[in-house]
């Protein structure tokens, strides 16, 4: 779950991080009041739950009233990534000698937090790390430890630091650290940490918990700091999944992806991208869902414009293949072939749930005229690609 770059600044603030003056304005009068008790010029934020803003045009710099409300009606007036800006933050602007980044997160091939710094901060830090990877330095904690403050002098040092702000990164470097570790985060980061004359400063700051710990954290509820997306604002149809119990999330593509569990649905999408299709969704329909729950995991698929062909895969073991043939046949019966559906059963009664579609398909030929229904001998790559190739056809590809 991410925060707002306003959330996390006071949280990094309270653990006596530095940052600049500021505060949140949700209207153009707001910002100006703001900007005049803080101090030109400032610096105006668009406040989203996406990276990516300063390109996209979200953060400008004022050096009057007059230009603060302007630039923050345009802000309030943008969408970044699809995703509408309500407040921004107003915020004393720094001048900068250097820039530098920071950050901890979580190695999943060490199963240990690790700490990164680099030289260059303010741009793509995997950017760097690919064409300048000699600017990026790194350490492993051991998850019961502590970040000491001997290794937070050698990481200052290490990005180019010298004198007494090897002492002062290093004590922001813990800080950061001990955030990461209270607030069960998996990635706490500041980019670009600003070096100016003899003071340190968190321009920008980025926090993502674990949202299966927040139970843990009553204090960020008193803040207004509840449950979210993780990425962005949700589409309608991740609201309407939501609403349902449904996990569900919108991707690019066109292909419809409609498995059975969170781990095949995962390898599922792997498997269509292998094969050069653009899965449009992830959704997990594990966990033993009843008939009319698959049927209505197929309406969220059909009613998305985007998707030309959905691909069912079901792997019968706690849902049962059965129960997957009778949801697709209330489905089709309430809304009819609308889609191309290129679909695989194996596993768990899935000779009961072939049956039901080939009697279903005797009974009521035209509602599978888009159909193609494929078992046990048929592997999974081949009804995958299938229905990438479906998917081509329908795009006029």
């Amino acid at each position: 779950m991410r925060l707002y770059e306003y959330e996390a600044k006071e949280i990094f603030e309270n653990a006596k991080i530095p940052v600049p003056p500021r505060k949140v304005a949700r209207s153009a009068e707001e910002a100006k009041t703001a900007a005049e008790e803080i101090g030109f010029p400032v610096a105006i934020k668009a406040q989203v739950l996406v990276g990516g803003r300063g390109k996209a045009g979200g953060i400008e710099f004022a050096d009057s009233p007059e230009e603060t409300e302007e630039i923050t009606n345009r802000l309030l007036g943008l969408r970044i990534k699809d995703t509408p800006v309500h407040s921004v933050l107003v915020e004393k602007k720094v001048e900068v000698e250097k820039e530098l980044y920071i950050g901890v997160t979580i190695d999943r091939f060490e199963f240990k937090p690790i700490v990164i710094v680099s030289s260059e901060g303010g741009v793509d830090i995997e950017k760097v790390a690919e064409e300048e990877p000699d600017k990026i330095h790194k350490l492993h904690i051991d998850v019961n430890d502590k970040l000491r403050s001997y290794q937070g002098r050698l990481l200052a040092s290490s990005a180019g630091l010298q004198g007494k702000m090897i002492s002062k990164v290093g004590g922001i470097l813990q800080r950061l650290y001990g955030v990461f570790k209270k607030y069960d985060a998996k990635i706490a980061e500041i980019n670009p940490l600003i070096v100016s004359g003899e003071s340190v400063y968190a321009a920008d700051a980025k926090l993502i918990l674990d949202d299966d710990s927040l139970f843990r954290h009553p204090e960020l509820k008193e803040k207004g700091i509840s449950m979210r997306h993780d990425v962005s604002e949700l589409t309608e149809r991740e609201k309407l999944a939501q609403a349902e119990g449904i996990p569900y999330l919108d991707l690019d593509g066109n292909i419809g992806m409609f498995p059975g569990g969170a781990g095949f649905g995962i390898a599922s999408i792997d498997l269509v991208k292998q094969l050069g299709g653009e899965p449009a969704n992830f959704m997990d329909s594990g966990g033993g869902p009843t008939p009319e729950r698959i049927a209505k995991m197929l309406d969220l698929l059909v009613d998305n414009p985007n998707v030309v062909t959905i691909f069912g895969a079901r792997f019968g073991g706690i849902s049962r293949c059965d129960d997957f043939a009778k949801g697709v046949m209330i489905f089709l019966e309430a809304k009819g072939t609308k889609k191309p559906m290129i679909m695989r059963m194996t596993g768990n009664k899935w000779k009961e749930g072939m049956e039901i579609l080939e009697n279903a398909k005797k009974e009521r030929p035209e509602l599978f005229e888009k159909i193609e229904v494929f078992g046990i001998d048929t592997p999974i790559e081949e009804v995958a690609k299938r229905a990438v190739e479906v998917a081509r056809e329908e795009a006029g590809g």
